[in-house]
């Protein structure tokens, strides 16, 4: 999500470890779904840590989140090279096919 400044979007107020936030973006719903996931991670490591300040567990929540994006391009990445590997096998065997069924229509 790209957090928008401009004033031509609608503003969606969210909460985020206690604290609401009135933010700007095209989605209100995908907003809202990625408010509630930082604010699920910050909840989740201040249980771990109840003793942090909101700084660390700010921090800590931030690694983590990027922690998953990094892993989520790396499965995108590995899910491409994957497909164009089969297109590849694909593209190869459709080229033998066509080759094999022009040398059967030549004799």
């Amino acid at each position: 999500m790209t957090i928008n400044y401009s004033m031509s979007t609608k503003s969606i107020k969210v909460k985020i470890f206690g604290s609401e936030y009135p933010l700007r973006g095209d989605n209100e719903d995908f907003t809202k779904q990625i408010a509630e996931y930082v604010d699920t991670m910050l909840t989740k490591i201040h249980d771990k840590i109840p003793e942090q300040p909101p700084l660390t567990v700010a921090v800590l929540s931030a690694l983590n989140i990027t922690e998953d994006l990094f892993k989520e391009r790396d499965r995108h990445q590995e899910d491409v090279g994957n497909l164009e590997r089969e297109i590849v096998k694909l593209s190869n065997y459709l080229d033998n096919c066509l080759v094999a069924d022009t040398g059967e229509q030549s004799t």
